[in-house]
């Protein structure tokens, strides 16, 4: 196997990041868009000013691991499919670390095509951030690429490519991230990553489904994406897929979500990698007080999970602590975490991820007692409880950013719609040479403004930021059609960072863009 090294990736072009291949736009302190200007200076994903940065995080113990991208075939209960995953697991097998580790990941491309890996939530060193064409070049097939970095902050984290539409396949994994000062109290705890599956059902996969969905619905009676068809259900445009049957989704719709409630018609919906028909069975004592870490890898679905005959008190959401606040069910986004705990009953309970708009779910059971399994349809009364909400969550006083007026505020209109699969910021797609600039010391304030009629869950690398009025520390946040959100962090990580919807296809098609620290 051909070996690509750190230092020969990043050697070979990202130090011109300033310029190049990384040039620039530019704006005011209030600038709420962009306009190229090249002369303007970016840091570089390798600069001292990273290395600087990653020094002050000091080292801790090394943990190494490694892990192979390899297509695989994929037993989901009763399905088995071909897709792509890390080594032949799905979820990939669990990283666990402890927080100030350092991390020595060496993955594997036995791919048919350049991959990479980021670290979904951590605000680790921009250039082990894994952006191909931003922070790294793509791991060409064949060949490894080395990531080392230390890990900054405990937490619930995941993997995944940015890579394309490669991230719904098979390819991602938890990263469980502890805190060497636990402040919670618990016997066991639960991993659950939800999913919506696709790839290797009746010849389908996410490329096809992107090329699908590209073409747009034209001149089609959309009605905001809505069209009066019947709900949840997958309607061809009239022009056959490249591979497998239609799934483009037309009348799911969710008042939660602000209306539709997604563009992809998937055949199943997994936890823990498995269908409802076959779930994963986690087993306690009656009694036992269970940490249940919930991860959404989904590409284009929303989840409501409600775990039957108890109620969770949340603590975390995206790795960060809340104060603790009850609840039946939560609703996560694609690429959002939530920490929970509960005081097990005695029997047997399902624990249901409702895929929201689009009349099925993902189940996982647990068991403490005696009793028959659930059948794959059910829907416990929790799901019609009390729904708890990220904007309705209080940070923890330990994070809770500092009371501070922006120094910088920058205006990201999301735009774009159906008709013409024209997703962007700004109505400018993607294009790794356009920039929005902050710079170190700052406190920024990000101003979402969803102009379409689709929600869209907002991903930010290498940071976290505040919702208004001491709500919680988040990366990803839901932003519903016609809503504005403004939400604050700090400019403390140098580099080159993306921001995009974390619905894959969105993403892919051109809602993305990149925060780029002057130097």
């Amino acid at each position: 196997m051909r070996s690509t090294t750190r230092r020969a990736v990043l050697g070979a072009g990202l130090a011109a990041a300033g310029s190049g291949l990384l040039a620039a736009c530019s704006g005011g302190p209030d600038s709420g868009s962009s306009a190229a200007t090249p002369s303007a200076d970016y840091l570089a994903p390798d600069g001292r000013e990273v290395a600087a940065a990653e020094a002050k995080r000091g080292t801790g113990p090394v943990r190494k691991v490694t892990l192979t991208a390899t297509p695989a075939r994929l037993d989901l209960g009763g399905l088995t499919v071909d897709s792509w995953a890390y080594g032949d697991r799905l979820p990939g097998r669990e990283i666990r670390v402890t927080a100030g580790d350092t991390l020595a990941l060496t993955l594997a491309n036995h791919l048919p095509e350049a991959t990479s890996l980021h670290w979904h939530g951590l605000a680790l060193r921009n250039d082990m951030d894994g952006a191909p064409g931003v922070t790294q070049r793509p791991i060409r097939a064949g060949a490894s690429f080395d990531y080392r970095f230390t890990v900054p902050h405990p937490g619930t984290y995941w993997v995944h490519p940015h890579s394309g539409v490669q991230q719904d396949r098979g390819l991602y994994a938890p990263l469980i991230v502890e805190d060497p000062k636990e402040p919670l109290s618990y016997d066991k705890e639960w991993v659950v990553v939800l999913d919506d599956w696709v790839d290797g059902v009746d010849g389908s996969t996410p490329d096809a489904v992107l090329a699908e969905l590209s073409r747009g619905m034209g001149g089609m009676d959309h009605g905001g994406h809505g069209m009066s068809k019947m709900p949840g259900m997958a309607m061809s445009t009239g022009k056959p897929g490249p591979s497998g049957p239609p799934r483009m989704m037309m009348g799911a719709a969710s008042p939660l979500l602000g209306g539709d409630a997604g563009d992809v018609a998937y055949p199943h919906y997994l936890a823990n990698g498995r269908t409802p028909d076959a779930p994963e069975t986690f087993t306690a004592k009656p009694g036992d007080r269970i940490r249940i870490r919930f991860l959404n890898a989904g590409g284009d679905t929303a989840f409501r999970v409600s775990l039957g005959g108890h109620r969770m008190t949340v603590t975390h959401t995206d790795g960060f602590p809340v104060e603790h606040a009850e609840t039946d069910t939560l609703l996560l986004g694609m690429g959002e975490r939530y920490d929970v705990l509960v005081e097990a009953g005695d029997g047997v309970f399902p624990l249901v991820a409702l895929a929201e708009g689009k009349k099925a779910a993902a189940l996982a059971v647990l068991r403490t007692g005696g009793g028959a399994a659930p059948e794959a349809s059910v829907r416990p009364r929790e799901l019609d409880g009390t729904l708890l909400t990220a904007d309705r969550l209080k940070a923890d006083r330990s994070v809770l950013l500092k009371d501070r007026r922006p120094d910088r505020t920058l205006t990201l209109r999301l735009t774009g719609g159906m008709a013409k699969y024209d997703w962007a910021i700004n109505a400018k797609k993607y294009a790794p040479d356009r920039r929005y600039p902050v710079a170190a010391g700052e406190r920024v304030r990000l101003v979402f403004v969803n102009d379409t009629t689709m929600w869209h869950p907002m991903h930010l690398h290498g940071h976290t930021f505040a919702l208004p009025g001491g709500g919680p520390r988040k990366d990803t946040a839901i932003i519903r059609p016609g809503q504005r959100l403004a939400v604050d962090f700090d400019a403390d990580n140098p580099g080159l960072w993306m921001l995009h919807c974390h619905n894959v296809y969105h993403a892919e098609s051109g809602m993305m863009t990149v925060l780029g620290y002057l130097r």
